[in-house]
């Protein structure tokens, strides 16, 4: 699926869900932590969400490659706090809110790490680069794709009808 806007993306829905909902924990009495640590929270849990729309709208894939990257390195350091403050967490309520913080972070870790998998494995390397020829023979491939596996499927049939 091609996505026009960094805001469609699910992986950056899912980060700005993640900050939405570490900041209301932020301003949660019951949780004990320093100005120092509330600020680098805030702070790290943003940067997901803007590294992947800095990303998104640069022209090249190695561009968006190394802010995805970063994008998941803030998501690890949100996992790490998270993780800290679950461990010292004595309400139940709270524990279980950090908890899910936690999960949704390596949920967009996981996403970030798909993501950068299949760009670096793709052929085409970014909007910067893409020409009439690049756009042309990217098509031929997909559509060529789509032929062989018609004829799997043929053959599959073939196969089965046979027995």
């Amino acid at each position: 699926m091609t996505y026009e806007r960094f805001e469609d993306l699910p992986v950056w829905k899912d980060s700005a869900r993640l900050y939405e909902d570490v900041e209301a924990l932020l301003e949660e009495s019951a949780l004990h932590a320093s100005r120092g640590f509330r600020d680098q929270l805030d702070r790290a849990t943003l940067s997901i969400s803007n590294n992947i729309a800095e990303g998104f709208e640069r022209g090249t894939t190695n561009e968006l490659l190394a802010f995805l990257y970063i994008a998941r390195g803030s998501a690890g350091e949100v996992r790490s706090m998270l993780t800290i403050k679950l461990r010292s967490a004595r309400d139940a309520e709270l524990k279980r809110r950090i908890s899910n913080l936690v999960s949704l972070a390596e949920s967009c870790s996981r996403q970030l790490r798909a993501w950068a998998d299949h760009l670096q494995n793709c052929e085409i390397k970014g909007q910067r680069h893409l020409t009439e020829k690049t756009r042309r023979l990217a098509d031929q491939k997909r559509r060529a794709n789509e032929f062989q596996g018609k004829l799997t499927e043929i053959v599959r049939k073939s196969r089965k009808s046979q027995i």
